[in-house]
């Protein structure tokens, strides 16, 4: 189940990387913006294309956190970064720059370092009230002293990185309830997913990440961006497996390896985002 799970979420974290490259390429070629820029964009077969890439990555995540615990899937979907790299400099007919070879080897390093190391387990998928509420508030709270802080005259790039936060808190709640979700699906069929309050709450907050992702990119660079978002959710999700679904991760000795692979991890995005960002971004 683990190694399923752990599959999933790589197949899922491959597929946004393809559909938010497609997505990039067809906004770019355009200087519409609102509903004119959304109307156009329908017409476009790249843009179709990096729809189905998303849907598909929503597809594979669901069936990733039904097999495995949250700690072990959402910091898997780091890999999207190096996938998105790697994908779009071929669309977008770009070279990748050399460096940016050196942030993929970082983080798919860091990553294995890390998950061999902490072997994060647990098979439960549903919470207690008495869990949720906390886990509810503190995040609510967190997303919206983030939304506070980056209307306060900051620069361009700490409130990109404020605002990249409190999606990536969004995130990582959206795919605690979509666990859940996906659980009473599993367990007792689609009537009950309906009933279930996780159903609509991961919607919510999946509109609310996306939404909260949408201004951090259009606040500040690429480059302040994404590392709180790719760093804060793996961080907040491994956060609430433990919490919310008492999912374990092996600790002692084994925490200066984890350590390690953090490290490593958190160098390599710093050195993809910037890649990504001068492969995107330049015009």
């Amino acid at each position: 189940m683990i190694e399923l799970a752990a599959a999933f979420a790589v197949a899922g974290a491959a597929s946004n990387a393809v559909g938010t490259a497609f997505q990039r390429k067809a906004a770019s070629a355009s200087s519409r913006g609102g509903i004119r820029l959304l109307a156009e964009l329908v017409r476009r077969p790249a843009w179709v294309l990096g729809m189905a890439g998303v849907t598909g990555a929503a597809l594979f995540q669901s069936l990733a956190l039904v097999n495995g615990p949250l700690a072990l899937v959402q910091p898997l979907f780091i890999l999207e970064l190096p996938f998105a790299l790697l994908v779009a400099g071929p669309i977008m007919h770009r070279r990748m720059p050399g460096y940016g070879w050196w942030g993929v080897a970082a983080v798919v390093a860091g990553l294995a370092v890390l998950l061999v190391a902490a072997a994060p387990y647990g098979a439960r998928d549903q919470a207690s009230l008495a869990r949720w509420i906390p886990a509810l508030v503190l995040c609510l709270g967190a997303i919206a002293a983030a939304v506070l802080l980056a209307g306060q005259g900051h620069s361009p790039a700490r409130r990109a990185a404020l605002l990249a936060t409190g999606s990536a808190i969004a995130n990582a709640l959206t795919a605690a309830m979509l666990k859940s979700a996906t659980g009473t699906f599993a367990d007792h069929g689609f009537l009950a997913f309906l009933r279930s309050w996780q159903t609509y709450g991961f919607a919510l907050a999946g509109i609310g990440a996306v939404l909260l992702l949408e201004n951090a990119l259009q606040a500040g660079p690429l480059a302040a961006a994404q590392p709180a978002l790719t760093i804060g959710d793996a961080v907040v999700s491994l956060t609430l497996g433990i919490t919310l679904f008492g999912e374990q991760v092996r600790t002692g000795w084994w925490l200066l390896p984890e350590a390690c692979g953090a490290v490593l991890i958190v160098v390599g995005v710093l050195i993809l985002s910037r890649a990504v960002q001068n492969i995107v971004e330049r015009r």
